[in-house]
């Protein structure tokens, strides 16, 4: 089959200029077709570097028959030089150079602009593995670090609860290719994805209006516009894509937290009922980490459980009738204390009147801004939403904050947002949402700069430091704890370098039945103390992960065992800090994770491409963890250079697995980078 372009040009371009026209087309074709290869009848795309390599294949424009389009009419024509075809009246494609981020790198733009409200523009392209990995995009259900092993039906691509939904907490519009390829959706398309399902190995792409995610439309007719780029190298390229400089704004007390949450635990008061949180109940914790001995104090994080009803933004003084004074003990003593908050407000608060009166919440469309629109959220099951894009609701939820301020001194807070599906499904906000996921970054837009937050539950964009993205809840298991180096390098992969896990040995544990809805319509108990193998696993992965968060302690086993592993544990830590906060500030100013798949260490290894049970420390240190219930060996593999076994200190030479690798319950494998010229 040969491929061809060719730009014709009728009497009727003249009247944009002719010669302005065909200038800007021979040019175009040059560099764009030389690189791209499309059949216009079928829609077969090819990506080839400058060897005529293929990096990237598909079908373009699926929804549509198979016919031949024609040339796009002068009046249909941008001003950008755009190459411009349309299928007889039922859609146009654009295609153009985009401003790539270095000279090794070219990005190409697409736009499909549909002529028919049911027409959905769909592009399609090839996952399967002899096409190179793909990874980006964020969580899915299956926990896929790999996308090509994913499936996943037709559906919004918004945050949600990988427990019914197909995505997790935190998404970012990119893909990327091992091949050096990598895929840039527009943060205005109304995207919709699909994964392997029934029309083969192929990730698709498609503009599609509905009635929830993407309600509010953006154009007339649903549109698909995004970029595809090529470098010489996976590494290369998305090194080049990252967004860069993360420092803009930042104060000396926001880097004062950043380096607190990597020097210094996060202590989760254990509370699954409102009941279990009591004033005495954050004493006596506190005390008992203090009688821990040999781990430092850090921030003491209170659930939301510190108000009577969701949303009253007032402590309960029956339950903290001094609370006041017992911060400042806990402060006087080298604590911080975080309170979690939520932009969610119960029917049954004294607060929901008041908010309705004064037009703060989000409202049920079509209702005048008459009718609050009701969702839930954990344990409240009638709950409204305060409409951040009102101009009266920051300073309202500002006052109620200061107010809790004015009693008690709150260091920071972590902010719940929920998923999109905890926004009320017929949601009208005063300004008109993207997305209902757009919700977050209004939030964290109109806040920045006036509330202290250190970590957030869900995001499409980087929250702006010193704020950390937590990671899912998981449930208290081994498939649980499996999952965390796949969602840290997920996460990271799409942008995401400020992260913080879950409490060593889980969140929760999940009941035995079937769960239909969403994780965050229940109120699970807290998981009683893990099994003890689990939890010393569990702690010797979170040991390297940039924050260390605790809700049992290890002094709950009342063995000696246990708290000899949790001293050297915390010895171990202090010889990571330096990397981590090394890297930390690498991550500011790159936007490069700290937590790193293996092949950003060697993107020409095909080994590196699918290991998702060990990771890299920038590109200084490499863990592999146990994550087996009863194993003590493991297969390690090691990428290019020399590296230093962190057990017995010899010199491992890399680019090789180390099979049967012995690791006793109470060590975990970790490897140093050595300078280039070390030899042994």
């Amino acid at each position: 089959m040969v491929f061809v372009f060719v730009v014709l040009i009728s009497l009727e371009n003249l009247q944009v200029g002719y010669a302005y026209v065909m200038y800007n087309q021979k040019l175009l074709a040059k560099s764009y077709f030389e690189s791209i290869k499309f059949h216009k009848k079928t829609r077969n795309f090819r990506l080839l570097d400058g060897k005529g390599t293929e990096l990237l294949t598909g079908v373009l424009g699926t929804s549509l028959s198979i016919e031949q389009p024609y040339n796009c009419l002068p009046k249909d024509l941008k001003d950008d030089g755009s190459v411009c075809y349309e299928w007889n009246s039922k859609a146009r494609l654009y295609m153009n150079l985009a401003k790539a981020p270095g000279p090794d790198i070219k990005c190409y733009s697409f736009q499909w602009e549909s002529l028919l409200a049911d027409l959905y523009p769909s592009d399609c392209f090839d996952v399967s593995e002899e096409r190179g990995f793909w990874y980006g995009g964020g969580l899915t259900k299956g926990i896929e670090y790999i996308l090509g092993k994913a499936s996943i039906p037709a559906g919004p691509f918004v945050t949600g609860d990988i427990n019914t939904h197909q995505w997790g907490n935190a998404l970012k519009r990119y893909f990327l290719n091992s091949r050096g390829v990598a895929i840039q959706v527009d943060e205005k398309t109304p995207l919709y994805i699909s994964v392997n399902t029934d029309s083969g190995r192929r990730l698709c792409l498609q503009g599609r209006n509905d009635k929830f995610a993407f309600v509010n439309h953006q154009t007339r007719f649903p549109e698909l516009k995004y970029t595809v780029c090529s470098g010489p190298d996976m590494k290369t390229l998305h090194n080049g894509l990252m967004q860069k400089s993360l420092w803009d704004g930042l104060t000396e007390r926001d880097n004062d937290v950043i380096k607190s949450l990597l020097r210094e635990p996060v202590w989760q008061i254990p509370a699954s009922k409102q009941e279990d949180l009591t004033e005495i109940a954050i004493y006596n914790y506190t005390e008992s980490i203090i009688a821990l001995g040999y781990l430092r104090l850090g921030h003491v994080l209170v659930n939301e459980f510190w108000q009577r009803t969701i949303g009253d933004f007032r402590l309960d003084a029956e339950r903290f009738p001094t609370l006041d004074e017992t911060v400042n003990i806990l402060h006087r003593r080298g604590f911080r204390v975080s309170f979690m908050i939520q932009p969610f407000i119960s029917t049954e608060s004294s607060n929901f009147r008041e908010a309705v009166a004064k037009k703060l919440l989000i409202y049920e469309r079509e209702s005048e801004r008459s009718i609050p629109a009701l969702t839930r959220y954990k344990s409240t099951t009638s709950a409204g939403v305060l409409d951040v894009t009102n101009n009266a609701s920051i300073p309202w939820l500002a006052e109620q904050l200061k107010k809790i301020s004015e009693t008690v001194e709150i260091d920071s807070y972590f902010v719940d947002f929920g998923t999109a599906f905890n926004i009320p499904r017929y949601y009208q906000c005063s300004q008109t949402l993207v997305n209902p996921d757009e919700y977050k970054n209004y939030f964290m837009e109109r806040f920045e700069g006036t509330l202290s937050i250190f970590g957030v539950s869900s995001a499409i964009s980087v929250p702006r430091p010193p704020s950390f993205l937590s990671l899912p809840p998981v449930n208290s298991s081994w498939s649980g704890l499996q999952s965390i180096i796949p969602t840290m390098l997920s996460y990271g992969i799409i942008g995401y370098p400020f992260l913080m896990p879950g409490p060593v040995g889980g969140d929760f544990v999940l009941p035995t039945q079937q769960l239909k809805k969403m994780y965050s319509y229940y109120s699970f108990d807290l998981p009683p103390l893990p099994d003890k193998e689990l939890y010393i696993r569990w702690l010797q992965l979170a040991t390297f992960l940039p924050v260390l968060r605790f809700t049992h302690l290890p002094s709950e086993y009342r063995d000696d065992s246990v708290t000899a592993i949790a001293k050297e544990l915390a010895d171990v830590r202090q010889r990571v800090l330096p990397l981590l906060e090394r890297f930390s500030s690498i991550a500011m100013d790159e936007g490069l994770p700290i937590i790193r798949p293996l092949w950003m260490l060697d993107s020409t290894d095909v080994n590196c491409f699918s290991i998702d049970d060990e990771f890299s420390i920038g590109d200084g240190m490499i863990v592999a963890p146990v994550l087996e219930r009863g194993e003590t060996v493991r297969e390690v593999y090691l990428p290019q250079g020399v590296w230093k076994d962190g057990i017995d200190e010899s010199l491992r030479k890399g680019s090789r697995w180390i099979h049967n690798y012995h690791v006793p319950q109470n060590k975990v494998a970790y490897f140093i980078k050595m300078p280039d010229n070390t030899r042994f």
